[in-house]
């Protein structure tokens, strides 16, 4: 897994205390992205999974109790294999899984592989959606433009429409 970064204890990538994966490699290039070190699926460091699920397994004596993980980028979607599998981990534990995506929920829905399906089906809050400078806003939750939507997976699979957290 190729990783522009990892933020162990972070309280602005989704509700509680989060182990974030930063992804490298992102197609979307959004104007004023905050993370464009992240788009070159060259760049960063390459990860094994077995050291990313071990980080999920055991994250160390000293760190706070997390809530969850958190998959942002670059674009998360480029390596759902593994980032399923470790959202699969955070699961087994108790962790709930917050993905961030330029593309929004019913693209990612209505595509046919079978690793996006994956890792869609084991995220509980989608933030989908290109970052849109022109409506940036510093006041939102856990998203930086206001065209980005926080969505609720579990509720949305149940009522068949995108249901909305806030």
């Amino acid at each position: 897994m190729r990783l522009s970064g990892i933020t162990k204890e972070s309280i602005v990538d989704g509700p509680g205390i989060r182990l974030v994966l930063f992804v490298q490699g992102c197609p979307h290039g959004c104007p004023h992205c905050h993370n464009p070190e992240s788009w070159s699926a060259d760049g960063g460091k390459e990860y094994p999974i077995s050291a990313i699920l071990r980080m999920i397994k055991r994250p160390g004596p000293k760190r706070k109790p997390l809530r969850g993980i958190t998959f942002s980028g670059g674009e998360p979607f480029m390596q759902a294999a593994e980032l399923a599998l470790a959202a699969f981990e955070a699961h087994r534990i108790g962790w709930d899984v917050v993905t961030y995506t330029g593309y929004l929920y019913e693209d990612l829905r209505d595509n046919p592989d079978a690793d996006v399906q994956a890792l869609l089906s084991l995220s509980d809050m989608l933030v989908d959606g290109p970052y849109i400078h022109e409506q940036r806003d510093i006041g939102l939750k856990f998203r930086g433009s206001d065209n980005q939507r926080l969505i609720d997976l579990e509720a949305t699979r149940k009522k068949g429409r995108v249901v909305l957290f806030y």
